[in-house]
This record gives C-alpha cells, sequence and structure tokens, in this order.
C-alpha cells in the first residue's frame, strides 16, 4: 500500500467545482436560466381568463359609445337644427360600415393577428368617439332666445332659428322651414358626424367576432360556453351605461367649456336648455382607447387551456343534486311564499314587478280608487 497522504482519517475533500463538473451542472461565464424554465413562468398575456376581461371591457365601453347617441340624439337635434330624418339616419349609420364589411373580415379572420386587429378597431372606434365631439369645438357658442317662456307671443315659431338674439329672423319661404334653415347653418358639423358614424362602424367589425373565434379556439372546451355567457353578460350593461351617463351629461350646459362671462339664466327644465351631448363621447372614447391597450401585448396564439374550472364543477354537482333542490323547494313552499303552481307564478311574478312602478303613481291610485 502506497503512504496515505495528509492526516490520519481525513479523506480527500471534493470542491465545488469538481462536484458541478461531475454532476454536468459547472458554471460557465455569462451563464442564464434556461429558456424552459423562463417558459415556465406564467403571463398574464397569455391567460385566456384575462382576454375574456379585457374583451368584456372592452365590448362594454364600445356598446357605451355607440349607444350614447341614442341617449342624446334629441339634444343633438336641437343643438344643430336636425330634423327627425336626418337625426334617425344618424343615429342608424353606423350598421352602413359594419354591414359592409362584417362579412370580409371575418372571412381573413384566421390569417391575420387577432388580438392585435381588434386593437386596432378599438383604436377607430375612439377616434370616431373624439371625432363626433369635433362639431362642439368648431361650431360657435350656443345663443338661445332670451326671451321669457310667458312672454313669448303666439307666432314665434320664426324666432327659433335666432342664432343670435340681434339677428333678424328668417322668413320661411315655400318648400324651406326652420329645420332646415339651421341643418344648411351646421351642414359641415353634420358631415362631421356621419363620417364619424361611418368609422364607429368600420372600426367596431372585428372586435366582437374575432375576440368570440379567439375564445373559443383557446379555452378549455367545458369553460369555452361560460366564459361566452360572462362576455355577454358584461357587454349588456354598455346600453344602459350609455343611457346612465347620457342623463348625468345632460344635466350640464352645452357650453360648460366657455361659459358666458355673465353666466346663464337657463336650469335644466327650461325648454331652450341644451346640455353637454359631446362630453359623454369624449369620456367614451378614453374608455375605449384605455381598454384597447392590452390588445397589443397578446400573441397570435397562446396555449389551449387544459383544467376545467372549479367553480363550473362545484356549480354542475350542486344543480345534479336532485334531493337538496326538491327539500329547498319543499321549504319555499311551506314558507308561503309560493301560493301558486310554478308555470303560473314566475309570468305573473314579472307581470306584478312590471306593474308596480306604473300603480304606484298618483294618476293611476286615482283611478283605482274611482
Amino acid at each position: 500500500m502506497g503512504p496515505r497522504i495528509g492526516p490520519v482519517g481525513m479523506e480527500p475533500q471534493m470542491t465545488d467545482k469538481d462536484t458541478k463538473a461531475m454532476m454536468g451542472t459547472e458554471d460557465t461565464p455569462g451563464d442564464k436560466a434556461s429558456p424552459d424554465s423562463q417558459d415556465l413562468r406564467p403571463s398574464v398575456f397569455h391567460s385566456i381568463k384575462f382576454f375574456v376581461l379585457c374583451h368584456s371591457l372592452l365590448q362594454l365601453a364600445q356598446l357605451m359609445i355607440s349607444g350614447y347617441l341614442k341617449s342624446s340624439i334629441s339634444t343633438v337635434e336641437k343643438r344643430f337644427g336636425l330634423s327627425s330624418q336626418t337625426s334617425g339616419l344618424l343615429a342608424a349609420f353606423n350598421e352602413v360600415g359594419n354591414t359592409t364589411l362584417i362579412v370580409f373580415v371575418s372571412y381573413f379572420g384566421s390569417r391575420v393577428h387577432r388580438p392585435r386587429l381588434i386593437g386596432c378597431g378599438a383604436i377607430l372606434v375612439a377616434l370616431a368617439g373624439l371625432l363626433m365631439t369635433l362639431p362642439h369645438f368648431i361650431s360657435e357658442p350656443y345663443h338661445y332666445d332670451r326671451t321669457s317662456p310667458g312672454d313669448m307671443p303666439q307666432d314665434f315659431e320664426a324666432s327659433l332659428c335666432l342664432t343670435t338674439t340681434s339677428a333678424p329672423a328668417p322668413t320661411p319661404s315655400n318648400g324651406s322651414s326652420c329645420s332646415s334653415y339651421t341643418e344648411a347653418q351646421h351642414l359641415a358639423a353634420v358631415g362631421i358626424m356621419f363620417m364619424a358614424q361611418t368609422l364607429l362602424g368600420v372600426g367596431s367589425v372585428p372586435i366582437q367576432p374575432f375576440g368570440i373565434s379567439y375564445i373559443d379556439d383557446f379555452a378549455h372546451g367545458n369553460n369555452s360556453p361560460l366564459y361566452l355567457g360572462i362576455l355577454f353578460a358584461v357587454t349588456m350593461m354598455g346600453p344602459g351605461m350609455a343611457y346612465g351617463l347620457g342623463g348625468l351629461m345632460l344635466r350640464l350646459y352645452v357650453d360648460i367649456d366657455r361659459m358666458p362671462e355673465g353666466g346663464i339664466s337657463l336650469t335644466s327644465k327650461d325648454p331652450r336648455w341644451v346640455g353637454a351631448w359631446w362630453l359623454g363621447f369624449l369620456i367614451s372614447a378614453v374608455a375605449v382607447a384605455l381598454a384597447a391597450t392590452p390588445y397589443f401585448f397578446f400573441p397570435r396564439e397562446m396555449a389551449k387551456e387544459k383544467d376545467e374550472l372549479h367553480f363550473r364543477r362545484r356549480v354542475l354537482a350542486i344543480v345534479s343534486k336532485g334531493p337538496v333542490r326538491m327539500e329547498r323547494e319543499r321549504a319555499y313552499r311551506a314558507s308561503g311564499l309560493v301560493c301558486l303552481p310554478s308555470p303560473l307564478a314566475r309570468p305573473l311574478g314579472c307581470l306584478v314587478w312590471t306593474l308596480c312602478p306604473a300603480l304606484s303613481q298618483p294618476q293611476s291610485k286615482r283611478l283605482l280608487a274611482a
């Protein structure tokens, strides 16, 4: 045997470098985390749930901006002297661009980057909303007849066409009217609004079909109906929020950004009052632009969702328990709340809830008492 090197009972120790060399994990200069470890890190833009959230908010904002004109069309008609025919055509003109391009855009949907095209369409919708506010800024301030309603003569129809209090009233000729006179004065503003409505229809084309197809492609087969249900449930609140926004904005004076020095003597209950119809378009356009930002970061394709939602499993488990459902129904009937068969109780209940607001009015109470 050869001589033992080192103290007795001591084994030669191996350095960390030799250990890593034997294990095949020796460090190299500039060594970084492997691509596989980076891919394991979840990204929020690779989650179909986050896409459903973003798309719900986008469609909510898009329906707000398209439904806001319906809530303020009478104010726009009064402000620019539009006829009923012109205002009705303006409210429906966004469907022209939508109907023209929907088939072609949907056909090329599988060949393009769908999230980015949705974002581009949303930017066009936001630009259309900003374009709708432009007639307010290029038009003269709103001037109203300062004669009190009690002092107005019986033949004051011509005074409604006055743009200023000192301007002479136009004399209607054969085939002309007050609305056509004021509409001709604001012809450029009306043309801009028609252009904005066309742009709104074109921009809204890729939003819904591409979003639904993207969710259906990369969501779990059992989760896709739930995601689409959430999407449409959130989207349905858009028109209601548009009417609520219109009710708030129309309480403000139209020229709130350029109020006269002496102020105004009008209130929102005055028939000459014109509300800030343009302010709702500005708010909705900003909301659409913010909702469109995440779409430029979503990938063209993402890994298909593998796991079914636990919430859906729990709901199906609860629904599938027949005895529990029957026990709840017996307890509900025993409480005395249901005194009619189920097929009749629900329609009659809906009818009562529908008529309650009308029956609570004083006029209805007097009719019932009579």
